[in-house]
């Protein structure tokens, strides 16, 4: 079954574009995704009306961000995505007239609604800031560590 990765995607895209020391096109942030610049336009534009993310035309432009990364929730990015589905379990059927698939239908609706609800809260509580931090972190014993082999 395939997932939907545009949240994680959106945030590796965004990440790089915090760490850059400039404006990065559509096709090389698409490069880092491995998918096609159309979708990155695409899924960047939502991000623009929300005043994440810039783009200028022309000789040096590209996208870039534009907010401030301690204002800006993982809950905020999902939003601008359009609330994607989370799970891609469901029922089987979504009307039966089965009197066992509705009951199975209800106890399966309330699990995942509360499951679905606890995630999306949890987004909430993480700020881009606090992910560009982790990288930080990340990038600074990784880069530490490769030149301890040495």
């Amino acid at each position: 079954m395939r997932r939907d990765s545009k949240l994680s995607s959106i945030l590796h895209v965004l990440l790089h574009m915090a760490h850059g020391d400039r404006p990065y096109t559509s096709e090389e942030l698409a490069g880092f995704l491995g998918t096609n610049p159309v979708l990155v336009r695409r899924v960047l534009a939502g991000l623009r009306e929300r005043g994440y993310v810039g783009s200028d035309k022309g000789h040096g432009g590209g996208w870039s961000i534009t907010c401030d990364l301690r204002q800006v929730t993982l809950w905020d990015v999902y939003q601008a995505l359009g609330a994607p589905t989370v799970f891609a379990m469901g029922n089987r059927v979504e009307q039966p007239q089965c009197l066992v698939e509705r009951a199975v239908n209800d106890a399966l609706a309330d699990a995942f609604d509360e499951a679905e609800a606890l995630l999306v809260s949890r987004f909430k509580d993480v700020t881009l800031a606090q992910l560009s931090a982790r990288f930080n972190q990340e990038y600074a014993h990784h880069k530490g560590a490769h030149h301890e082999h040495r």
